[in-house]
């Protein structure tokens, strides 16, 4: 039987963090659906899937500094977003050329 979740850490991850369903399932080692029940039995409002990314209000040049300071996983961890993320950002937001 696995471990419940804690609602704090539910709240903090996705709704203080912003984290999604499948971010906070793999940072805390469950699985999405265990999450998503979670949410849903702790009264937590989860959002519909048409938010805008939170990478969208980082300066380009900040986040090309991170990657540079951190590498890619590590400033994906401390970002709170999975690696493909912010490779996909990434490479849509940089000028062609």
């Amino acid at each position: 039987m696995e471990k419940k979740l804690s609602k704090i850490e539910l709240e903090r991850l996705y709704t203080k963090k912003s984290m999604s369903i499948r971010e906070v399932a793999e940072f805390l080692g469950y699985s999405k659906d265990m999450v998503y029940r979670s949410l849903k039995e702790y009264g937590i409002k989860t959002r519909s899937n048409k938010r805008r990314s939170r990478l969208k209000d980082i300066d380009l040049s900040t986040l090309e500094n991170g990657i540079k300071r951190k590498e890619t996983r590590g400033y994906t961890k401390e970002l709170y977003l999975d690696e493909s993320t912010l490779r996909h950002h990434m490479k849509y937001r940089r000028p062609a050329g």
